[in-house]
């Protein structure tokens, strides 16, 4: 039986902090607010593949504690995925879409592809990475803050 996951984030920008996307750190004025590194894209594919999987949510999985704090988002991602297999699920595609007023993406989307492929030992080629505007509309149209949404198929393994 094949599986489909649906997984979303948003995190409002802190100038504080470096701004982390698929592992990637990207040159920006404000990163964004959270416990781990805040790395919406990846947390977007790690819920996904969670609901996929049929193990709950992001925030179940990964509470906000000291251990954590701070941590880099594609770590939390590989112990989704190991969580998956664990179950018996093998990750065979994921489709992701960064929503984001600004910065523009697009120089850095191979890389945040290979860093959650590699996270979640697929092939690259199983793994596609989007950017898209709001055209000013809403939170991240406003400049607050940034949004994630993919989608991950499962297998049996």
């Amino acid at each position: 039986m094949t599986r489909v996951g649906l997984g979303f984030d948003a995190h409002a920008f802190d100038p504080d902090r470096p701004l982390v996307l698929g592992g990637v750190t990207i040159p920006a004025e404000a990163g964004l607010a959270g416990h781990s590194d805040a790395d919406v894209l990846s947390h977007a594919v790690a819920d996904a593949v969670l609901g996929a999987a049929l193990l709950g949510d992001l925030g179940s999985a990964f509470p906000d504690d000291a251990r954590w704090r701070d941590a880099s988002s594609l770590d939390i991602l590989a112990e989704t995925a190991g969580a998956a297999g664990d179950e018996g699920w093998r990750v065979e595609g994921v489709d992701a879409t960064v929503v984001a007023q600004a910065p523009r993406l697009a120089p850095w989307r191979e890389e945040m592809a290979l860093n959650i492929a590699g996270a979640l030992q697929v092939d690259s080629r199983k793994v596609s990475v989007k950017a898209t505007t709001t055209d000013g509309m809403g939170f991240t149209g406003r400049g607050e803050g940034i949004a994630a949404i993919a989608v991950v198929l499962v297998e049996p393994t």
